[in-house]
């Protein structure tokens, strides 16, 4: 969850950069702001893929630790 609010972040900050970029008409600010823009971009796109490989590693967590409790109850059954 955490790493999505993350990634909402900076997919604000890319907007607020975008909005500046419309306000601004100096050619050298404009350039920084797209240029800033599109790091920012692509850093919420990191983001959402960190995000998406977290949440499947806790899946995968998740069902090894019920699969080793299982064998757990299992063999304290016998």
């Amino acid at each position: 969850m955490r790493l999505r609010s993350i990634g909402a972040s900076v997919a604000g900050l890319m907007l607020v950069t975008m909005v500046g970029v419309g306000c601004t008409q100096h050619d050298g600010s404009a350039t920084r702001a797209e240029q800033a823009a599109t790091r920012a971009e692509d850093a919420a796109k990191r983001a959402e893929a960190a995000a998406s490989r977290v949440e499947a590693a806790a899946q995968r967590a998740e069902a090894a630790a019920d699969k080793a409790e299982r064998a757990f109850m299992k063999h304290t059954h016998k």
